[in-house]
């Protein structure tokens, strides 16, 4: 069974931290990429930042710069993403995504697999 789940989202006051975890099982996921998105009410989902497939390449849309880190462990089949410095308009719930490619993309047509996704709210 293919899945993707998703882990460590909750309750945060601005300012404060979360560590996402995202699990694989059922699908290779140390050759490809992989990205996180979100989905804020009444909004479309958007691009948060992918990884590739080895770790060593990164980006990240503007408004998480500097705040959110993606990573990944290939001998856990995991990959995270800290987020630092969260804000109310973070409040979304987060998705992970694997692609079909090895280096890091930014379109929801390029990622195959998907995970259920796990709220995250920040209070003011």
């Amino acid at each position: 069974q293919v899945q993707l789940v998703e882990s460590g989202g909750g309750l945060v006051q601005a300012g404060g931290s979360l560590r996402l975890s995202c699990a694989a099982s059922g699908l290779t996921f140390s050759n490809y990429a992989v990205g996180w998105f979100r989905q804020a009410p009444g909004k479309e989902r958007e691009f948060v930042a992918p990884i590739s497939w080895n770790g060593d390449s990164t980006y990240y849309t503007d408004s998480v710069k500097g705040r959110f880190t993606i990573s990944r462990d290939n001998t856990k089949n995991a990959v995270y993403l800290q987020m630092n410095s969260l804000k109310p308009e973070d409040t979304a719930v987060y998705y992970c995504a694997r692609s079909g490619y090895s280096s890091g993309r930014r379109y929801r047509s390029d990622y195959d697999y998907w995970g259920q996704g796990t709220q995250v709210t920040v209070s003011s």
